[in-house]
């Protein structure tokens, strides 16, 4: 018993100090590589990417992997141009974009996309068509929904952007959007324009939610990892991380790690619904 609790504790404290040694099964095809991996696209996508980046370079010094957001439109049209080797996409790329540009398409998680309010903001629950209407502009205060008599602050992402896309279509059932919305760039500024206005009301990413924002309800269902899994909460979609053709190189290596157990727990970690 004693030699087994050794052999335990050397592990532990091996995986603490090399956390790149714990994760060696997953990250075994690495091994002896070398060069640059680009990856630009989907903001939602940024933390995941990160993190897996993290433990390939750390596992292997010679890979060098940089990362870019600028939205679900521009990493399908950056990797359909060949400017990087991954195009991540909230939204599964329109057979247009798949024939112009031969994209392959890799799903690795489910996200929900969610309003969201100030944590100070008594209004955590709307209707559908409440949140339709406020975002034609045809519901202007607070005060209509039970919150304080003060304008509502409308903020929304650019028409590039796949989380825009999911939301208009699922929450918004492709109605308008008012042209007094503040635009944000990504999901973490959307994060940070609403936990610093009080009557502010935007949307992200269910993976990005933390005590910074409050979730609203939709039609008495709040958003969480839960309800997304479950099917309840409705205003969801893929992750995807495309390329131009098959897969191939460092981009293929990446994606299979992704997709595979150690990068399918990081996804899990960060908000978001493994699909394997």
């Amino acid at each position: 018993m004693k030699s087994r609790i050794k052999v335990w504790l050397v592990l532990f404290v091996l995986a603490a100090v090399f956390p790149g040694m714990a994760l060696a099964s997953g990250l075994a095809p690495f091994k002896g590589d070398s060069g640059v991996l680009r990856i630009a696209g989907g903001t939602a996508h940024i933390p995941v990417m990160k993190a897996a980046a993290k433990q390939v370079m750390s596992f292997n010094p010679d890979i060098q992997i940089t990362i870019a957001g600028g939205g679900s439109g521009a990493g399908i049209k950056q990797v359909g141009e060949g400017l990087v080797n991954i195009g991540n996409s909230g939204r599964k790329p329109s057979d247009q974009e798949v024939e112009k540009y031969n994209l392959s398409m890799y799903k690795w998680a489910i996200d929900g996309v969610c309003p969201v309010v100030s944590p100070g903001n008594p209004v955590k629950a709307l209707t559908a068509g409440q949140l339709k209407d406020i975002y034609a502009g045809k519901i202007e205060n607070w005060k209509t929904l039970g919150g304080p008599d003060r304008d509502i602050n409308l903020y929304t992402r650019d028409a590039s952007s796949g989380t825009r896309a999911v939301f208009w279509k699922k929450a918004l059932a492709k109605g308008d959007i008012s042209g007094k919305a503040n635009f944000v760039s990504s999901n973490g500024a959307m994060k940070s324009a609403i936990a610093g206005d009080p009557y502010g009301i935007g949307y992200i990413s269910v993976g990005y939610l933390d005590d910074g924002v409050a979730p609203v309800a939709l039609d008495g269902v709040m958003p969480s990892l839960e309800t997304v899994k479950s099917g309840a909460y409705k205003v969801a979609r893929g992750l995807y991380s495309n390329t131009k053709g098959e897969a191939q190189g460092l981009a293929k290596k990446f994606i299979e790690y992704i997709m595979g157990p150690e990068g399918q727990k990081i996804a899990a970690d960060k908000g978001f619904i493994p699909v394997n």
